[in-house]
């Protein structure tokens, strides 16, 4: 097979004063940042399914991309998966990337039952493993798409349905079973259709134990496998449903702990997912943290102006030097990484566009890790926040941490030493001047 690429050369690290578009200005893999090198801090992967499967459609349009992976349309739909495999891995070993992530239906087609299906699949597999060993490429994750096909209109694990719940199961056995074949460092489960759009048809309460009791069965398998990676799930407010059960990580850690799952699961927070649910990027990333839930990142951004998931490329800086900078702080990704779940705007049609925008969101992220570095090494957030907290540190303090008081202490405490206390500033203004000097 020809290559896709072939008038693109390697992507390598150029600085930040080059006029080379097709070269990283800032991402620089073997530097060294707070002692470990920036391709390891970043764990950086391209998606296959927007990257090589999406054709620029949309629900108004026809496909505007004219990939050569996509144009032999009469081909057989087996073929066109070998040649996506073939465009995929000369595409990450150009950005000299090191992960890669994908649905089962990304890489192989359904066939016209699920053995036919199956056997599609484990024939792409072995096309991929012989890719992998070739380029030294790494799967961070693999999931199976749970929402593409009509049979999960109304959801997989909380179908009304029983039939289609066991369809899902076949489907996630055979997908957690290769992402282990391939040596894949997590499992992902987005809810995709699990949620409702009108309670006029839903028993709320059935689905969502079903989800918990598919959840349940998916954790015992893992262990009857061996399977040694993370299960994570992937919040998302809404779209394509009205309202999804994983609403956001607040929602998903109440429902694992609910059901006693909230040590089998970490999330994958998707920046665009987190501002659909109205908060802010990094408020997820720092509530999972609180909750030991952090496990992996969907990097990519939305449009304040629109408001469905658009899936961007990531360039606003702020956000993501919070973001790094409360990944550093809690020792760095184990088994997750940042994942470029994005996609090209509808006219970026050519080919040399694809590289762009990775290499804008790559360079980026990078950008950002330099950043949050600093930001860790003067220390000034930490020290204004330890200053804030302090009073929790003395007697006062730790006697309530520690419950040596109780309502009646304390109001006896207030009434004795005659406690008045003065409003301190939270100083948000300089705080945002010192994260925009950094920056």
């Amino acid at each position: 097979m020809k290559n896709f690429f072939e008038t693109i050369q390697p992507i390598r690290y150029e600085g930040k004063n080059n006029t080379h578009h097709l070269a990283y200005r800032y991402y620089n893999p073997k530097q060294v940042v707070l002692g470990k090198t920036m391709e390891d801090h970043l764990r950086l992967a391209v998606c296959y399914w927007h990257t090589f499967c999406w054709s620029g459609h949309d629900i108004f349009g026809d496909h505007s991309f004219d990939r050569p992976w996509m144009q032999q349309h009469e081909a057989h739909p087996m073929k066109l998966a070998e040649l996506r495999v073939k465009a995929a891995f000369e595409f990450i070993e150009k950005l000299g990337l090191n992960y890669f992530t994908f649905h089962d239906r990304d890489i192989a087609p359904e066939g016209n039952n699920l053995q036919e299906t199956q056997r599609n699949l484990s024939e792409i597999v072995e096309k991929i493993q012989l890719e992998m060993d070739r380029t030294k490429i790494k799967l961070l994750w693999g999931t199976a798409n749970l929402f593409s096909h009509r049979r999960y209109l109304a959801g997989a694990a909380t179908n009304p349905n029983p039939e289609v719940f066991s369809y899902a199961v076949a489907q996630v056995k055979q997908a957690i079973d290769i992402t282990k074949q391939l040596g894949g460092e997590n499992y992902v489960l987005w809810g995709g259709r699990e949620g409702y759009d009108t309670l006029l048809n839903t028993n709320l309460q059935q689905e969502t134990d079903q989800l918990a009791r598919f959840l349940s069965m998916l954790v015992d398998y893992k262990h009857k496998i061996g399977f040694k990676g993370t299960l994570l799930i992937e919040p998302k407010p809404c779209e394509p449903t009205k309202h999804q059960y994983d609403y956001d990580t607040a929602t998903v850690f109440a429902f694992l702990q609910k059901h006693g799952l909230e040590k089998e699961f970490r999330v994958n927070i998707e920046a665009n997912h987190a501002t659909l649910a109205g908060h802010t990027f990094p408020h997820e990333v720092a509530y999972a943290y609180a909750n030991n839930m952090f496990g992996s990142i969907d990097a990519n951004q939305g449009d304040p102006q629109l408001g469905w998931d658009t899936d961007q490329f990531p360039t606003h800086l702020s956000e993501i030097v919070q973001v790094l900078y409360l990944i550093l702080k809690n020792g760095g990704f184990t088994t997750g990484g940042f994942n470029f779940d994005t996609k090209l705007r509808r006219q970026s049609i050519d080919l040399t566009d694809m590289f762009y925008g990775h290499i804008s969101g790559i360079d980026t992220l990078a950008r950002g890790l330099l950043i949050a570095a600093k930001l860790i090494e003067t220390q000034e957030l930490d020290q204004f926040i330890d200053q804030r907290y302090a009073g929790w540190k003395t007697s006062l303090g730790q006697d309530i941490i520690h419950g040596k008081m109780d309502f009646e202490k304390l109001a006896q405490h207030v009434l004795k030493h005659e406690v008045n206390p003065s409003p301190v500033s939270g100083r948000q203004e300089m705080l945002e001047s010192i994260l925009n000097s950094t920056i």
